[in-house]
């Protein structure tokens, strides 16, 4: 089953980018493949296992948001709450942000495939992170109501398929049927 798909390594060669990278040499350092799902738990820092914590990553939503405030796509600001104050980190970028949001709302529009392994990978891996962040509605709103229906539509069916028949068909985007797996499960 997709939940249950180990993660392989194919190449540790560096990727540049730091979470990536240390990701990498975590999965290379495992004595025994783990699934798509533990990974994602430790990736995320969800898990407690304690013979697994070596392979947690540390601090992961502030590191990424370093990295994008690093390529200019995000900010930092602090904001009083009452009683304390807190980091946050406004888009910086609307170019960027609209760029994407853009090329989500056409690859369920004009560039509709119906067949999503006709469709562009990581469009695809997006749309997945899209929704399982809960995102992906705001992503549409700013369609015309019959354009949204449509999209929404779309979106629903796609999301809806089966992600172990799907993974069974896949070429290539096995590993995205499995993260849709494990964030449906």
């Amino acid at each position: 089953s997709a939940l249950s798909f180990q993660v392989l390594l194919k190449s540790d060669a560096p990727t540049g980018d730091v979470l990536l990278d240390e990701t990498l040499r975590h999965i290379k350092a495992t004595e025994s493949a783990e699934t798509v799902q533990t990974w994602i738990e430790l990736l995320t820092g969800e898990t407690w296992n304690p013979f697994k914590l070596q392979y947690q990553l540390r601090n992961v939503r502030e590191r990424i948001a370093k990295a994008l405030v690093e390529k200019g796509i995000l900010t930092t600001e602090k904001q009083n709450f009452l009683l304390f104050d807190m980091t946050t980190h406004p888009i910086s970028n609307a170019t960027e942000k609209q760029r994407l949001v853009k090329k989500l709302q056409e690859s369920m529009l004009e560039r509709w495939v119906n067949d999503p392994h006709r469709m562009d990978r990581r469009t695809l891996a997006l749309l997945v992170l899209a929704h399982s962040s809960d995102v992906l509605e705001n992503v549409l709103a700013s369609l015309a109501d019959d354009k949204y229906d449509v999209a929404m539509n779309r979106t629903k069916d796609l999301l809806d398929m089966d992600p172990e028949v799907e993974a069974a068909k896949a070429k290539g985007t096995e590993m995205i049927w499995a993260v849709l797996a494990a964030f449906n499960k």
